[in-house]
């Protein structure tokens, strides 16, 4: 090659390297610490989940072999040794299981993953920022810094595939120990068995819908992503995916089909033949049967959704059992924020006052809560003319709501208040002169589309004990609570 051609041809690949640089180096101000923090916050999530599911599985498979062991309990007064030789063979089982475990998360493959759309984003986009990652800005992606949250990634998947396994394994110890139980007439044996094994799968799910939720660090971060061509190649080519069905350019899409699948080219061409063959309105018709076939699909996607499953190895919940669904939920999760305002007006001995409440529930299930709060109660005065603000009381509180039916809860309460104005803390030490409020009403809980007040709670309270108190309270208490 001549040495003007070579000069000529070097500068032409470095004109076409400097347009590809700038097309997909992204205009944002700041996208270095946008993935900084989009590394950070996958990494600590994927840390947590992993770590939840360690907790979660060693504490169910402990429940497993406790209710076994009780089934089998009751099964040795029947037959004594079809209990021995089941509680053996129950022992191998678990043993051969705690085996498996700690050799899933080396060995998972594309094959053995459940697909997520947002876990096979973030993974694809971590593979892309490793290989990438310097077109944001030098050393913004280190290959250690991505190294090590992929790692995060890779070892939460491996926790989720175990715990797939052990739902197959409970599945198959709940058919076995039922066949066994029925043969004794004990089929009733095995109900707490099967009640753990829902919640365990319901807590899975819990945690596999965790991974398809973003935060604002992940939303950001894809989004400024998405914003390169060379991102959206990457993803066509490497996703999870892609691999599955063999898009075009991708690693399965050049590889040999699987078994018993038919191929992208052979369903465009058995489509292409029914076209020609069916006339004018072949394409009409061939649309209408597509559209009804995918609204059949979705309809049996959300009945299998509403029973609890959606995979082979979620587990159903057992007849004529009724979940608890804050069973799977954390002690946080369970908690539920709230505050509400009660005025009265002023009488012969008190002025006019505002009660102001806060309060922390703890829900024990879809339809009860129960919770302990405080009060403080303000003076403003007797009329508009004459408004001075004071410290007219102060209460402590527990409360209880169970749902009746649709959005009304039948609530009731207990409360220790102190109704004379004060100070001074020091001027309510005496426990004379605090006084009792039980309560009893209805509540109903009204929607509201905001942010920071998800329900308004409207409550009519009795106090039955008002009328021993001296001097008598207003019996009838209108409250307006606000929970978030």
């Amino acid at each position: 090659m001549k040495p003007l051609t070579l000069v000529m041809a070097l500068l032409l690949l470095c004109c076409r390297l400097n347009v590809c640089c700038a097309q997909d180096t992204p205009a944002v101000p700041g996208a270095d610490k946008v993935v900084d923090k989009y590394l950070s916050s996958v990494s600590d999530k994927s840390a947590g989940i992993s770590t939840d599911l360690d907790k979660q599985t060693e504490k169910y498979l402990a429940r497993f072999r406790r209710d076994e062991d009780r089934a089998y309990k009751k099964l040795a007064k029947k037959d004594s040794a079809a209990a021995a030789k089941g509680l053996a063979a129950s022992k191998q089982r678990y043993e051969a299981l705690q085996q498996k475990l700690t050799t899933t998360s080396q060995n998972i493959t594309s094959k053995g993953k459940r697909y997520i759309p947002l876990l096979d984003t973030v993974t694809t986009s971590l593979k892309f920022l490793g290989r990438y990652g310097d077109l944001f800005k030098k050393g913004i992606a280190s290959s250690q810094q991505v190294g090590n949250t992929l790692s995060q990634v890779n070892t939460m998947e491996g926790k989720m595939q175990e715990a797939d396994d052990v739902q197959a394994f409970v599945k198959e110890r709940s058919q076995q120990l039922g066949d066994e139980l029925q043969q004794a007439g004990m089929g009733n044996a095995l109900k707490q068995f099967n009640q753990d094994a829902y919640y365990y799968s319901a807590q899975v799910s819990e945690y596999r819908a965790a991974l398809n939720d973003p935060d604002k660090a992940e939303q950001k971060a894809i989004a400024l992503l998405n914003q390169l061509p060379a991102f959206r190649q990457f993803m066509q080519q490497n996703s999870l995916l892609a691999s599955l069905f063999g898009a075009p350019g991708s690693v399965a899409s050049n590889a040999m089909a699987m078994p018993g699948l038919q191929t992208r080219s052979a369903v465009q061409q058995l489509l292409q033949t029914q076209l020609s063959t069916s006339g004018a309105g072949g394409q009409a018709v061939i649309q209408q049967n597509i559209q009804a076939a995918q609204a059949q699909l979705n309809a049996l996607k959300d009945k299998i959704s509403k029973l609890g499953g959606g995979s082979s190895s979620d587990i159903m919940p057992p007849p004529g059992f009724k979940p608890n669904g804050q069973k799977t939920k954390t002690f946080l999760q369970r908690l539920e924020l709230g505050a509400n305002v009660q005025t009265q007006k002023s009488g012969a001995f008190f002025p006019t006052t505002t009660d102001f409440g806060f309060s922390v529930g703890y829900k024990l299930s879809g339809t009860s809560t129960v919770g302990i709060g405080a009060s403080y109660k303000l003076g403003w005065g007797t009329d508009i003319q004459h408004i001075a603000l004071s410290s007219q009381g102060i209460g402590f509180r527990s409360y209880t709501d169970i749902k009746i039916k649709g959005s009304f809860y039948a609530s009731g309460g207990f409360e220790y208040n102190y109704q004379q104005a004060f100070a001074s803390l020091r001027e309510i030490y005496s426990i004379n002169a605090w006084s009792k409020s039980g309560l009893l009403g209805v509540s109903k809980i009204v929607s509201v589309k905001s942010k920071m007040f998800k329900k308004t709670k409207l409550q009519l309270l009795w106090d039955f004990l008002s009328y021993s108190q001296r001097p008598v309270t207003q019996p009838l208490k209108f409250r307006v609570g606000y929970n978030f």
